[in-house]
């Protein structure tokens, strides 16, 4: 079992940085792919990024790309999100996510298994 907790959202403006943090109980999560998902009110759940186990690789969709990094450091439990240059439409609530096997390169919800809570991220322009 894996439990996540987001922290680090918030109100910033256009351009500005912002680093989401996950950090996860449970030894199962230094040997768990992980992602980052974010919602909008109304919308599907939506893709972000992804790290595979070791946090040797990662993929991220095209809408963030460029922008956004993920890392995690496995001694701390912990999983990142590294958001540069934002714009008001990466406006959202993000989840941090983790699967209990499998690749890292899923990019629909159902793949994971364990969840965290969710943190607002709003970008105003």
């Amino acid at each position: 079992q894996v439990q996540l907790v987001e922290s680090g959202g918030g109100l910033v403006q256009a351009g500005d940085s912002l680093r989401l943090s996950c950090a996860a109980t449970g030894s199962a999560f230094s040997s768990s792919p992980a992602g980052w998902f974010r919602q909008v009110s109304g919308k599907e759940r939506e893709y972000v990024g992804s790290i595979d186990w070791s946090g040797g690789a990662t993929y991220y969709s095209n809408a963030v790309k460029g922008r956004f990094t993920i890392t995690r450091e496995n001694s701390e439990s912990m999983l990142y999100l590294q958001m540069n240059n934002l714009k008001p439409e990466d406006t959202a609530v993000y989840y941090c996510a983790a699967k209990s096997s499998g690749t890292f390169l899923s990019m629909q919800s159902d793949a994971y298994d364990y969840w965290g809570q969710g943190t607002q991220v709003t970008v105003s322009s």
